[in-house]
Parts: C-alpha cells; sequence; structure tokens
C-alpha cells in the first residue's frame, strides 16, 4: 500500500501544473458550492425567523371565524376579552411571550402622497415587541396610554419625509365597515432591516387600535413566542379548544417551508452540474496521463502487473486530487462563508409575498450540508476516474509497448 501512495505521489509529479489544475478545479467546484449551500440555509433561515418574529410567532390563537386574508373587524370574527386567553397561554411553560393584537387596513396621507398600510394594534410592554423596540432609530417606543402616537417603518419615513414629531393623517377602516380618519403623530422611526415589512406596517397602542377601530375589548389574534418552535404542536394540542383555530407557524409559513425543499432539491441538481464540471478536468488529466505512460504500463503488465493493479494504481491518484481539491475547497469556501456570515451581503427588498426576507443575507453553513458536500465530491471525482483508470487495466502488454 505504502509503495502504491509512493508511486501515485510521484506520477502526479510528472506534471505538477496539470495535477495542480485538476485539484484546483475541485477546490473552486466545491468552494463555490460551499458558500452557495451557506447562503441558501442563511436566507430560508433568516426568512423563516424574520417571519416568525414580526408576523407569525412560533403560534397563533385567533377566533374560528377569522379569515386573515379579509382581515375582519366583525366582532363576531374576534377574540373577546383576550386578555383572560393570553393569561391561560402565559401559565404554560414553554411560552415565552403571549399578547393580544388587533389587524386592520389602514391609509397613510401627508399632501399628494398617500400609501396602503396594515395598522397593528400591540401592547407595548410585551416582550414579543421586543423586535421593533430594539429597532428604533430615532424617536421613543409607544406607550399603553398614548393615544395619537404610532410608530412607522424607515422606509415609509423616507417616502413621506417624515421625522419623529411630525404629524400624518391615517384612515383606518372600522368594525361597522366604515372607515375613521384622525392625525397622528409620529413617535418613532424603527427598522427591522427587512423593507417589505417596514414599508407597509404602522403600529399603534392596542387601547387605541381598539377604540378607532371600534373593536372595543377584541383582538384579531393572540401572538405566541416559544422557548423553541419546535414545540409548537405540543403547546397547540394543549391550548386548543372550542371556538378558536391555534395555528403553527409551519402551517402559517408553508410557503417557506415548500420554498426550502424545492430549493434544496434544485441545489442538488445544481452540485452535479458543478461538480461535474469540476470532475470533467479530472477526468481529462488521467485520460492524459494514460496516454503518456502507455509503453511504462505495458513494461509493467508485461512483467507481472496485474490489471487491478493498474487499475488501483489510476485510481489511488484520483484520490489524492480528489483529497488535495477537497481540502483546499473546505479550506477557501469557510473562508469565503466566514466573510459571508459576518458581513452579508445587500439584496434589498425582495417583494416576494408570504416571505419576510431581510435586507442582508448571510451565510450560515450547516456541518450536514459541508458533510454531504464532502461525501459528494469524492464519490464524483473517483466515479470520474473509473474510465481512464479502466481504460489503462485494459492495455495490452504489446500493443501498450509498440505505442508512439
Amino acid at each position: 500500500m505504502n509503495q502504491l501512495f509512493k508511486m501515485a505521489f510521484r506520477n502526479l509529479g510528472r506534471n505538477r501544473r496539470r495535477t495542480l489544475l485538476s485539484a484546483l478545479a475541485v477546490s473552486l467546484g466545491m468552494a463555490l458550492l460551499l458558500l452557495i449551500a451557506g447562503v441558501l440555509h442563511g436566507e430560508m433561515d433568516g426568512a423563516m425567523k424574520n417571519t416568525i418574529l414580526l408576523s407569525s410567532g412560533d403560534l397563533q390563537v385567533r377566533n374560528a371565524a377569522y379569515n386573515e386574508e379579509k382581515m375582519s373587524l366583525d366582532w363576531k370574527d374576534l377574540i373577546a376579552s383576550p386578555d383572560a386567553v393570553v393569561e391561560q397561554i402565559k401559565a404554560l411553560p414553554q411560552v415565552t411571550a403571549a399578547t393580544p393584537r388587533l389587524l386592520a387596513s389602514g391609509i397613510l396621507t401627508l399632501g399628494e402622497n398617500s400609501r396602503g398600510v396594515q395598522v397593528i394594534g400591540i401592547d407595548p410592554a410585551s416582550a414579543a415587541n421586543q423586535v421593533f423596540r430594539q429597532g428604533i432609530l430615532s424617536g421613543e417606543f409607544l406607550t399603553a396610554d398614548d393615544r395619537d402616537g404610532i410608530l412607522i417603518g424607515k422606509p415609509l419615513a423616507d417616502k413621506f419625509h417624515l421625522n419623529t414629531g411630525d404629524q400624518v393623517s391615517l384612515l383606518v377602516n372600522t368594525s361597522n365597515g366604515d372607515t375613521d380618519e384622525q392625525l397622528f403623530t409620529v413617535r418613532g422611526v424603527y427598522s427591522t432591516n427587512t423593507s417589505s415589512y417596514d414599508e407597509n406596517t404602522v403600529f399603534m397602542p392596542l387601547a387605541k387600535a381598539q377604540v378607532i377601530t371600534g373593536a372595543q375589548d377584541h383582538a384579531s389574534l393572540i401572538f405566541v413566542l416559544l422557548q423553541n418552535k419546535e414545540q409548537a404542536d405540543g403547546v397547540a394540542a394543549a391550548i386548543q379548544s372550542p371556538g378558536f383555530q391555534v395555528l403553527t407557524w409551519s402551517k402559517m409559513n408553508e410557503i417557506i417551508v415548500q420554498t426550502e425543499q424545492f430549493a434544496n432539491s434544485f441545489m442538488v441538481l445544481f452540485y452535479l452540474i458543478v461538480l461535474g464540471i469540476t470532475a470533467t478536468v479530472v477526468t481529462n488529466t488521467l485520460v492524459m496521463a494514460v496516454f503518456e505512460r502507455t509503453r511504462e504500463i505495458g513494461i509493467l503488465t508485461a512483467i507481472g502487473m496485474r490489471a487491478r493493479q493498474v487499475l488501483a494504481q489510476f485510481m489511488t491518484e484520483a484520490g489524492l486530487i480528489a483529497t488535495g481539491g477537497v481540502v483546499g475547497g473546505l479550506i477557501l469556501g469557510l473562508i469565503v462563508v466566514g466573510i459571508f456570515n459576518h458581513y452579508g451581503f445587500y439584496v434589498g427588498n425582495y417583494g416576494l409575498s408570504g416571505m419576510l426576507i431581510s435586507d442582508r443575507i448571510y451565510a450560515n453553513l450547516q456541518t450536514s450540508d459541508a458533510t454531504r458536500l464532502v461525501i459528494i465530491t469524492y464519490a464524483i471525482t473517483l466515479l470520474a476516474s473509473l474510465y481512464p483508470a479502466i481504460m489503462a487495466s485494459r492495455l495490452e502488454p504489446v500493443e501498450a509497448l509498440h505505442a508512439q
């Protein structure tokens, strides 16, 4: 075995430039795939995390008649006396935050500028709103007793040229089917670094939202965060009761789950294409080696080297090229992934419905993805080397010795 490796090293050293280029092709291909895998996972993981924190929560409790698409404010579609329901949910040990929210459609108007927005009434003291509290860029967060203050996102503030303390008109749908319009003061400008959300969402205290919409002591939903989102099914079963619908994060975010599954399936095909191209380089390298060493192979087989030994010789050379390429690819790939994990890259507003993708995407490479790529790279490289190795092992000694 040691002799086999020594001969493989010697043979690869005959044309170092070609060998290095082959290993480099494998390294670059693998590094590219590591980066793409990290970016894909970071994008999907970030989209799910954003959507849970900003919109869906790990769980939502709604009135059984509530239709999210209609965003109904009719009392029969809302949760009456939501505080009592919230206290029951908070008693569960898996729950980190539970808070009522009231959702309504509205139109923000200033001069000739207007924009349709989603108005959300929140309990400012709830821990579920920490993501918005931390995102305050100017001004201050809302207080429960504020009757004319709102929070707006930075993209919306930029469009209307609004600063904290400015006033803007907000028209809101009401429970009786009418609308109500009032001047509000911008208490603060926030950013969640998710433009698709920030440019369409306005916050006000829950009590004020209940008054202006005529919802009184009702809420659209109970927003629930858990210690671990994987606990959602168990908690949902525990709080299920007649007259309510309890939705888990996976049910509410099916589009993200399906998109991730589709992307993972597509990436397998992409892996094979990229690695197939790099493996072709290895194949060409070994085919050239067979042609250059035909007479040498003839001499070796004439003095007793068996076909399987010739096959093993070329497979060992392919294995060494694959090893060098994989090690180099891991080093280069981890460096690039580390850079993108720290700095990310700006993509702006994707504008995808149902997915809250951050303005900046960060790479997040999983150990399982890296391990899978190492195995696939080795497998494809060795499979690609089978043709030249078999070709060499089948050379007839007499013909090989007379080869030019």
